[in-house]
């Protein structure tokens, strides 16, 4: 099972690990990132959430290859807080979250990720989720289709696309990923066609939909930043804007200077924000990262440290 992890050398750097840290691995997909830190953590401990079942086999095997101080909570990382604190884990010296879909995940037709292969609409990042893609795609009125197609995909022609999924529809339901992409076809004009597939926002956005993606964003990232020692970092890789934007705001709002006091030659310390950014812009892959792995693309790393 191939995955190459994104930004892998430039996210492990930027947690600043010791020997005795304690880390998490908000998305531990298929461990790429967790084994490297599981070998940089000898004395320290690693605790891991992914919410995929067979991301968490095949993990589990690779993280036991490396060590066996590590523990895997099979949750959403929006839980995170109250699963750690059940373990008697209150705080933790950085966290790693890598956001989107996995490679295995996209690459597995029968998970029902892409519109390249067709599979029954699926999209469940957590196989237990009652909500597929199949059901927003049946069941979700016109209105409700537009919402999610102009507000997780920014797609052009979302009434169009909505318009046409609820008169096919209503004649039978729609089951596979290629007969919802001839759906949408059906209703982008064929000159918007040529330069990107007119499948890729919709589907973005009915992933983002069936998982939460975007909901879970900052109250994860509250939870982390509360749980960091001082000195401790929480790194994010996104992978599409509005992701990046999300995160990006939050880092902002919680690192500026009170507005207050803003200015002054000498601001007293209870108004200093209680965190910095680890780089002031956001780190992308290199060329020769791209040449191996053109789903990095897109990837944005933002760092964040506390320092009181």
């Amino acid at each position: 099972m191939k995955h190459i992890s994104v930004l892998l050398n430039e996210s492990i750097e930027a947690l600043a690990l010791k020997d005795d840290s304690i880390i998490v691995d908000a998305t531990l997909g298929y461990g790429g990132h967790s084994s490297i830190i599981l070998k940089r953590i000898k004395e320290g401990f690693l605790f891991a959430f992914d919410q995929d079942s067979e991301a968490i086999r095949h993990s589990t095997n690779r993280l036991n290859e490396v060590g066996t101080n590590f523990t895997i909570i099979k949750s959403n990382f929006c839980h995170m807080q109250e699963k750690l604190k059940e373990l008697n884990v209150y705080q933790v010296d950085g966290v790693l979250f890598d956001l989107g879909v996995s490679s295995p995940q996209l690459d597995d037709a029968a998970r029902g990720f892409s519109f390249h292969e067709d599979a029954p609409l699926d999209m469940r990042m957590d196989q237990e989720n009652k909500i597929s893609a199949y059901h927003i795609v049946n069941n979700y009125d016109k209105n409700d289709l537009i919402h999610i197609f102009k507000k997780y995909g920014e797609a052009e022609f979302a009434n169009n696309i909505a318009k046409h999924i609820v008169e096919y529809r209503s004649k039978k339901n729609i089951e596979t990923t290629l007969e919802l992409v001839e759906i949408i076809k059906a209703a982008v004009p064929m000159k918007k066609r040529l330069n990107k597939h007119p499948a890729r926002q919709i589907f973005q956005a009915l992933r983002i939909e069936v998982n939460h993606e975007l909901d879970v964003i900052e109250p994860a990232l509250c939870q982390a930043l509360a749980m960091l020692k001082i000195g401790g970092r929480v790194a994010v890789i996104t992978f599409h804007s509005l992701e990046d934007r999300i995160v990006k705001n939050y880092f902002k709002d919680i690192t500026k200077v009170d507005e207050k006091v803003k200015g002054l030659p000498n601001i007293p310390d209870e108004y200093l924000p209680d965190f910095k950014l680890v780089y002031n812009k956001a780190i992308v892959a290199t060329d020769k990262e791209l040449e191996n792995n053109p789903r990095a693309r897109s990837a944005k790393l933002r760092v964040i440290e506390r320092i009181k």
